[in-house]
């Protein structure tokens, strides 16, 4: 345990034992960490339980601070004030942020990761999930964010992810890419045939039909149906992951639905669901009882031709990922799927599943430019695809921009900012402190009297170093925060607030003082935990370090 772990486990002992509570209700009961740069008045941890044990027992509230105040002791805190209705702000003494500059320098990721003792969970994250009938859009760039980030923060504290993207390669969108794609074929052919109107009108199957073309000649004409649908597919899928490795994005799994059809694993699910006594017949169909569970309607999984619905994959596919181990599933959808998610806690719920399945929907993205929104049309050549996003702001600026905003607001993607390189952009103004940190340190090598930093002159930090330490030291609890609530965009938040910390602090702090080195070597010492914070929190939003700008 951290220093501040232990101090949380004493005050956590002492209410156990003062006030009776039990461990479950200990949760509520959490020192938090002040960051907030106008209320540094306030302490340097804040609590609430006074408030919350005088609700439970029927207490005045102050009454029960003024107790906590009098009787809770602890070595690392100085003293401890009770504001407002009984809020209580924590002091810590200055030897305690010493110690924790201390222990960020030598244990770095570590401290920030679950202990041994903290329970790890097995994830199974699936996102983006894109119909492999055409490249990734504007909109596939965000749950691809938010689902990468998400993945990376859970695998960073401990806990085991499988990023997985489902392949929706069977079912009616696969006909029509291939009639699709055969149509195009014919067309650059000479032939005179049209598209129909409900058929994928992308100029990306023109192209691909010239590519097959050069590769087949007219002998494309013998081909059947399958070759044109198995040929669309896996040169879609084959842009699609390139487009995502070009993004920054892996996935450990890349699963079929097709092969739910071929391995019998739809008809395995629908025996649980019949078992349970969830499935019945009504005019040749099979029905899933979805309106059980809170459905509007009841779902056919079987049509009276003998034909699998996609409603039947769903079931399988869920069944299936649990079968694979995975102890809590999360899904990443667009806004649209709200019903969608409805029908899945349904079959969750109907197949007995205990495993917990969250699903985070996020909003629509609109690109701006010149002040005004871009229509997407391709034709036009304004961006429509991620690619074409990749293309013109780099990596690093698309994955920054579509994570720093909340998924469930609709994000405006501003392409002019996103082309500035300026501290007016975000991931400019973050990638500066790095390089900054990079250069003040490039700087102190140079001196013989500032080399070898260690831990010994941590014990020469003061004052002016303790907001920049306290935030730092709190992306634990963010972390663990976004852990619970997958709100993936407050670690973008929280860098860029880090580096308006630290511009801050350099701008007040004397950092390279040729008269006092002792000084000099405490804050070079905290410079090298924070260009390590920096480090660690762009790999987890996976974007570059770079060295110079």
């Amino acid at each position: 345990m951290n220093l501040l772990e232990k101090i949380q486990h004493s005050y956590h002992t002492y209410l156990s034992a003062t006030f009776g509570l039990k461990p479950e209700n200990l949760t509520v009961h959490q020192l938090v960490i002040n960051v907030d740069e106008n209320k540094q008045q306030f302490g340097d941890l804040n609590n609430t339980s006074a408030m919350v044990i005088a609700k439970q027992q029927k207490k005045n509230p102050r009454e029960v601070a003024q107790q906590i105040v009098t009787e809770f002791k602890n070595e690392h805190i100085a003293s401890i004030e009770i504001a407002g209705p009984g809020f209580l702000n924590f002091t810590l003494q200055p030897h305690s942020f010493q110690t924790l500059a201390q222990e960020l320098f030598t244990a770095r990721d570590n401290f920030f990761k679950l202990s041994s003792h903290e329970h790890k969970k097995s994830y199974n994250l699936e996102f983006v999930s894109a119909n492999p009938t055409g490249p990734l859009h504007l909109g596939h760039g965000r749950g691809g964010i938010i689902g990468d980030a998400l993945g990376t923060i859970l695998r960073f504290l401990g806990h085991a992810v499988i990023k997985e993207f489902y392949i929706n390669d069977a079912g009616a969108q696969m006909q029509k890419l291939a009639n699709s794609f055969k149509i195009r074929c014919l067309q650059v052919l000479g032939h005179d045939v049209q598209l129909p109107e409900e058929a994928y009108h992308g100029e990306y199957l023109v192209e691909l039909a010239h590519k097959a073309i050069r590769a087949y000649g007219s002998e494309l004409l013998q081909k059947d149906l399958h070759f044109f649908e198995e040929y669309a597919k896996e040169h879609m899928l084959a842009d699609i992951k390139q487009t995502l490795k070009d993004y920054g994005i892996a996935f450990d799994t890349w699963f079929s639905e097709k092969a739910l059809h071929i391995s019998g694993a739809i008809d395995k699910a629908l025996a649980v669901l019949d078992k349970r006594g969830y499935l019945y017949t009504q005019e040749g169909a099979t029905w899933f009882k979805s309106t059980d569970f809170g459905d509007d309607k009841d779902r056919v999984v079987r049509k009276a031709t003998g034909e699998l619905t996609y409603v039947s994959a769903d079931i399988a596919y869920l069944y299936n990922k649990i079968e694979r181990g995975a102890d809590h599933l999360i899904m990443i959808l667009g806004h649209d799927h709200h019903s969608y998610e409805i029908r899945l806690q349904s079959v969750r719920q109907a197949l007995g599943v205990k495993e917990p399945l969250d699903i985070i929907l996020y909003q629509l993205v609109k690109m701006k430019a010149g002040g005004e929104m871009v229509r997407m049309s391709k034709r036009a050549g304004n961006i429509v695809t991620l690619k074409d996003v990749i293309e013109t702001v780099g990596t690093d600026v698309a994955r920054f921009f579509y994570l720093n905003r909340k998924a469930d607001a609709q994000l405006e993607f501003d392409l002019d900012l996103a082309l500035k390189t300026t501290e007016e952009n975000p991931v400019y103004y973050i990638q500066y402190a790095y390089v900054r940190i990079n250069s003040i340190m490039e700087k102190a090598h140079q001196e013989a009297a500032l080399k070898d930093i260690s831990t010994q002159d941590l014990q020469h930090i003061g004052a002016a170093e303790s907001f920049l330490l306290k935030k730092i030291v709190s992306l634990k609890e963010l972390l663990m925060s976004i852990s619970c609530n997958y709100q993936t965009h407050l670690l973008a938040y929280y860098t860029i607030e880090l580096a308006n910390a630290f511009h801050k602090y350099y701008a007040q702090a004397r950092v390279l003082d040729s008269e006092n080195i002792t000084k000099t070597r405490a804050r070079l010492a905290l410079l090298q935990i924070l260009q390590q914070q920096f480090a660690r929190c762009f790999d987890l939003l996976g974007i570059s370090k770079p060295v110079k700008m």
